[in-house]
């Protein structure tokens, strides 16, 4: 199941992360104007993160790539184009929202390739059965056709685009329940 999966699970959790980053950071850093506060939101962002690594391996669960701090370099590109462009949040919305979306899966990449392919260590270290999750499956070639990196980059910087709008609309929402 795991290895089956590992790739659409790999994409949905990139795209996911991407958006929960984009949307959350773009509204901190309009909400303060202080370019450096999306690295920082990134950061508490990763603790949580860490939290919740702690609770999918209590439950045996192979998903390393889910979580490491593959945020800060995405959340600190987007303190890097709202500084850069003199707090021009149209810029930051679209330039911003399209590196997040970008990085962030390339990013995670980098954290999926270390980790250890569970069939291989089942076949290296038999048991007497193996849990469903480790059966041996056929792989699935061509899926995706080319690389979930790409796939999960495209529809990151579409997507992420949308979700930084949507962070600095959270603002002007804000101040009218506040003036109200």
């Amino acid at each position: 199941f795991y290895t089956d999966w590992a790739w659409t699970s790999y994409v949905v959790f990139s795209i996911s992360q991407t958006l929960m980053l984009v949307v959350g950071a773009t509204y901190y850093l309009t909400f303060t104007g202080v370019p450096g506060t999306a690295t920082y939101y990134c950061l508490i962002m990763t603790v949580y993160t860490w939290v919740a690594k702690g609770a999918w391996f209590a439950l045996g669960y192979p998903y390393d790539f889910i979580v490491t701090p593959v945020w800060l370099p995405s959340g600190m590109l987007l303190d890097l184009v709202y500084w850069a462009t003199k707090k021009n949040k149209h810029s930051l919305i679209l330039f911003g929202g399209v590196l997040v979306g970008m990085s962030l899966p390339l990013f995670n990449m980098v954290n999926l390739i270390t980790v250890a392919d569970p069939l291989e260590t089942a076949f290296k270290y038999p048991r007497p059965t193996l849990p469903p999750y480790m059966t041996p499956i056929e792989p699935q070639v061509g899926k995706f056709y080319n690389s979930p990196v790409a796939l999960g980059a495209g529809a990151g910087a579409v997507l992420s685009v949308t979700m930084a709008a949507l962070g600095c609309k959270l603002n002007t929402w804000t101040y009218r329940w506040m003036a109200a």
